[in-house]
């Protein structure tokens, strides 16, 4: 459909305005409603966007933390048996310069939402 046609059709079937005080108040107490769920939407938005950007940042420095930990007091090898444990001992060994890649991956992340939403915090 070209534009005209769609203004056409608006223009048309534009609803006609009742000179009745109870259709005003209808419509107000339409409004406000409406204005009450676009706030308590916009709420919702806003807190999880919080606890994105919290859950993103806590894990970022944890993980941060767990690596800094490992790195500074190392397991002693000869106490792991063989089993799952030395599966994932020997898993870390060889991908141990990979470990930052998730932290770079979660870095990255962080600066694209606080860069995507400069003013998410002010418009509230």
């Amino acid at each position: 459909m070209k534009n005209k046609d769609i203004e056409s059709i608006l223009r048309d079937s534009r609803p006609q305005v009742q000179d009745n005080p109870t259709f005003l108040l209808e419509v107000q107490q339409k409004m406000r409603a409406v204005e009450g769920i676009k706030n308590e939407v916009d709420r919702q938005r806003r807190y999880g966007r919080t606890a994105l950007i919290l859950a993103l940042v806590s894990g970022l420095i944890l993980g941060a933390v767990a690596m800094s930990l490992t790195y500074l007091y190392p397991m002693d090898t000869t106490a792991i048996s063989d089993g799952i444990l030395s599966d994932i001992r020997v898993f870390l060994e060889s991908y141990r310069q990979y470990l930052l890649l998730p932290i770079a991956g979660c870095a990255i992340s962080l600066g694209v939402i606080f860069g995507r939403h400069k003013n998410m915090f002010v418009n509230s």
